[in-house]
């Protein structure tokens, strides 16, 4: 059976403060009657000292001074009896008390113990409280004082507490009753919000956003879960963008694969026909290798970044000379630079090294610099590098068209291409360039970031430890 959890914290809270109420209200009553008892018999002991010690010999012929005691006592609903060692009652004459004490009661008594008993309900035609107190003389027991009251009036006392304690327990319970139905509303409220929440969530909303503070764990939990519901709307976020470039990734390889094929296959079949005339044969290979070569890149593009993503590469790192490897992209991409038109500068001291993979550094220079080259026309193309208390900072900058903000955040993303109208330029064109540099920059433990304006070129900052 289900049962609300508002239900539950009300009934868990109502039962606690019952059980509490009825521990307490047992305790403080136990408590109060046993303080009046012993009141009682304190009061009694006292009286019966005070008779006791007027008496300075106890002479039973003449008892003219117990008659003012008596008449004080009798305003107080007291009663005393002065026996003798015989259990012989022998004062007062008129109204006597029965003596009836046991024989355990007896043997107190004569050795000179003072005989309580806070409560008797068999001796007397009421229930009384009574004080028995020996009276030696030449240290031999000749009788004693008993002294009764009726336990009536400390009852009524006794009672009238109780009552009050009633009340008080019901006023307290209705006030807790209230209190803790306006509590567990509230907390059942936030945790149907939670739940709420959690539905929207499971229905793929991820624009949840629950009130939370941070004074208990229901706060606590409401925080981490507004965390949660940002990081699976970035995420889902990430995954539609991925999925936007994936479609255009793969209408882009459709396009590439479909243009070279249909050259490569329309050339093999004129070569095997002998439709080419001899003097164009050598160059129907030459096209034909090189559509092949591009088909190739963008196999292998893909499976590089597939590796560098999984970690299936390893490094090996060692101490590289920068002016080396800049003089040596920049004779890798020198047709490239006349085609464009641009001129390259070098700018690193023979002493500027980098701790690093070779192959894969060489991968990171050559990937930025063919992306300066590609976005840059009759311009200036530096290959920097420095060093730095940290390790190696190296600088790609470029005079060409630059990019805007929104580019910027982007061109590390798989598939991106900044400029798709130059989607068949022989370098960059697939967007894997960029995903590659920042892993491979990620796996030597460095940092890459990119500054750039549109129209005043664009510099990449590479910072590698040492």
């Amino acid at each position: 059976m289900k049962i609300r959890y508002f239900y539950q914290l009300l009934a868990s809270h109502i039962s606690i403060l019952i059980i509490a109420f009825l521990i307490l209200t047992a305790m403080f009553s136990q408590f109060v009657q046993g303080f009046i008892f012993d009141n009682k018999v304190e009061e009694l002991t006292t009286h019966g000292e005070s008779i006791l010690n007027e008496l300075n010999s106890f002479n039973f012929d003449s008892m003219q001074k117990l008659d003012h005691y008596n008449e004080v006592l009798s305003a107080r609903k007291v009663q005393f009896a002065i026996f003798n060692h015989e259990s012989k009652v022998l004062f007062p004459t008129r109204q006597r008390l029965i003596v009836n004490f046991t024989n355990e009661e007896w043997a107190e008594l004569k050795r000179g113990n003072k005989l309580t008993i806070k409560r008797d309900f068999k001796r007397y035609e009421q229930d009384v409280t009574f004080v028995a107190l020996p009276q030696f003389q030449n240290n031999q027991f000749v009788g004693g004082i008993l002294l009764i009251s009726p336990i009536s009036g400390s009852e009524d006392v006794v009672n009238q507490i109780n009552r009050y304690l009633v009340f008080t327990m019901i006023i307290a319970l209705t006030a807790a009753f209230i209190l803790s139905f306006v509590l567990s509303k509230f907390y059942e409220k936030r945790i149907q919000r939670m739940r709420e929440a959690t539905s929207m969530v499971a229905s793929g909303n991820y624009n949840v956003d629950v009130q939370a503070n941070g004074w208990d764990e229901i706060g606590a939990l409401a925080k981490d879960f507004n965390r949660m519901a940002e990081k699976l709307k970035l995420s889902n976020d990430e995954i539609e963008r991925l999925e936007k470039r994936r479609r255009q990734f793969m209408a882009d390889v459709s396009h590439e694969l479909r243009t070279p094929l249909t050259t490569m296959s329309g050339l093999m079949e004129g070569l095997r026909n002998d439709m080419i005339p001899d003097v164009d044969r050598e160059k129907s290979m030459a096209l034909i290798e090189k559509e092949t070569k591009r088909l190739i890149r963008l196999v292998n593009e893909n499976l590089d970044y597939e590796k560098i993503r999984s970690n299936q590469i390893t490094l090996n790192k060692e101490k590289i000379a920068l002016d080396e490897a800049f003089e040596i992209i920049k004779e890798q991409l020198w047709s490239q630079l006349l085609e464009k038109q641009n001129r390259m500068h070098i700018e690193a001291g023979k002493e500027v090294e980098v701790y690093a993979d070779y192959d894969r550094l060489i991968q990171i220079l050559i990937n930025i610099t063919k992306n300066s080259i590609q976005f840059t026309e009759h311009g200036e193309i530096w290959l920097r590098a420095r060093m730095h208390k940290e390790g190696t900072i190296i600088e790609i900058e470029d005079t060409g068209m630059g990019m805007n903000k929104q580019e910027i955040e982007s061109i590390w993303e798989r598939f991106f291409k900044a400029d798709i109208s130059r989607s068949n330029n022989l370098y960059g064109e697939f967007g894997l360039g960029l995903s590659i540099v920042k892993q491979l920059v990620l796996l030597h433990n460095g940092e890459i970031s990119v500054e750039s304006e549109k129209g005043k070129g664009t510099k990449f900052i590479i910072l590698l430890p040492k």
